[in-house]
């Protein structure tokens, strides 16, 4: 096996004490769970991961865009012994504590809009899109919501509700709750009408009006239209880019706009915010993943008019804004700033996405490479003539990666996420894509076999 500076992967994977947790994982833990291969973490600091035999991993997947500092970064450690040692708990939802009004007075901010802005906080993102959900029909007094095809927004009854990205997370569980409007999201590698961008003149948009509002959706009952600015489980698709300023004449109409930050969010695409990119100031954010370097927070930020439209008692939350976890999210945001975690994203992601561009002139299999910061697809296919989905061939290169010492996993289908922490040098990230390069090679090869 080559040798590596960071990635060490020796003998079979999983290694023995690997199997052993695994085997007894699906014996005691809930089937509902899908994992991409056998890793049982052991220790991880920074970008490199151990697991209980010894190997090492480059860390592309993050926590699934979670670890935005890294992992045990010692900033954020220091923030949670700091607060465990004072008190763990103690529900914001009856009782107030002082570094939650710090934390909402930073988060705010950050927030596009110049208006007055309130939070509400959960343990998650699908809470805080559950929350969103909640809040935008007390508001508006509307039944409906506009969600995109391929779109993720949770898995819980509401959240779900907006969710349309894989049959498998319905099953079972309908009805959902009334009511929801699918529309298709802007995705022009393969666009549902064979058009070609920019030709096409966002065509979408002008789609949406005609053969939704025009005909079976009526605009003054839609409270809120949610959206992620760039889709996250339909493949890490990114919109043209003033798609979302097109879709803003239903803010005319009183229709809220909730920009889903759940994955996009928190520096990951080079600025704050992921919709900060294609110039909309929404109405609503929800705000969970990398906030807090791993512990559990989510974050719902909305206009103050509309979230002082809620009651007291009408929405909760007893472990939301926990006070260790809201220490770390503090911690995040001034690591963010003292590292210059957003200019990292923007520069390794610009030199990463150079050289994943490359990949994708040589390999007769990557059909398309997307992205903005730290935040990249690379869409695998049969081939380029035909994009016929490379769902096993990205399968293939992502257990490569796996057993060469690099994590990647996937995004729908067919498309390999690049989501390192924030915090990744550019010698880690080198080595990644090199790892990358390889099992795209490799498979290329075998394909063009047959």
């Amino acid at each position: 096996m080559k040798v590596r500076r960071f990635a060490k992967v020796g003998g079979r994977l999983p290694g023995p004490k690997a199997a052993a947790v695994v085997a007894k994982t699906a014996k005691y833990l809930s089937p509902s769970i899908s994992r991409f291969y056998p890793l049982v973490v052991d220790s991880a600091h920074g970008t490199l991961v151990k697991d209980v035999d010894g190997n090492q991993f480059i860390d592309f997947a993050a926590g699934i865009a979670v670890l935005s500092t890294g992992s045990t970064h010692p900033k954020v450690v220091q923030a949670i012994e700091r607060q465990a040692e004072k008190f763990v708990h103690f529900s914001y939802t009856d009782f107030y504590y002082e570094n939650l009004v710090e934390l909402t007075e930073n988060l705010v901010s950050k927030v596009p809009g110049k208006f007055q802005k309130m939070a509400y906080y959960g343990n998650s993102g699908a809470e805080a899109i559950e929350a969103a959900m909640k809040l935008t029909r007390n508001y508006t007094r509307r039944p409906l919501y506009l969600a995109h095809t391929g779109a993720f927004h949770g898995r819980t009854m509401g959240s779900l509700t907006l969710t349309a990205s894989k049959p498998i997370q319905r099953k079972g569980s309908l009805p959902l709750v009334p009511d929801a409007v699918h529309f298709p999201f802007p995705y022009c590698y393969r666009c549902p009408w064979k058009q070609t961008f920019p030709e096409c003149d966002y065509y979408c948009v002008d789609y949406f009006k005609e053969q939704y509002l025009e005909k079976f959706v009526p605009v003054d009952e839609i409270a809120a239209y949610f959206f992620e600015p760039i889709q996250g489980e339909g493949g890490y698709v990114v919109p043209p880019p003033e798609y979302f300023k097109k879709m803003e004449f239903l803010r005319k109409e009183g229709v809220l706009f909730v920009s889903d930050e759940i994955q996009t969010g928190v520096g990951r695409t080079g600025k704050f915010l992921g919709i900060e990119n294609f110039g909309v100031v929404p109405d609503l954010v929800t705000i969970a993943k990398g906030i807090a370097s791993g512990l559990p927070l989510g974050v719902m930020v909305a206009r103050a008019e509309i979230m002082r439209s809620w009651k007291p008692g009408q929405h909760a939350s007893t472990f939301g804004a926990n006070p260790v976890a809201v220490e770390a999210a503090l911690a995040t945001l001034e690591i963010m700033k003292s590292e210059r975690l957003m200019e990292n994203a923007r520069r390794l992601g610009g030199k990463a996405m150079k050289r994943l561009m490359e990949m994708k002139e040589r390999y007769e299999i990557v059909g398309d490479v997307r992205g903005l910061g730290l935040f990249m697809g690379v869409e695998i296919v049969k081939d380029k003539r035909s994009k016929v989905r490379g769902e096993e061939e990205a399968k293939e290169i992502m257990d490569y990666c796996f057993r060469q010492g690099l994590l990647v996993i996937m995004a729908g289908r067919n498309t390999l996420r690049v989501i390192p922490p924030l915090t990744v040098s550019e010698d880690e990230m080198d080595e990644g894509l090199e790892i990358l390069e390889e099992g795209i090679a490799a498979t290329n090869s075998r394909v063009k076999r047959g």
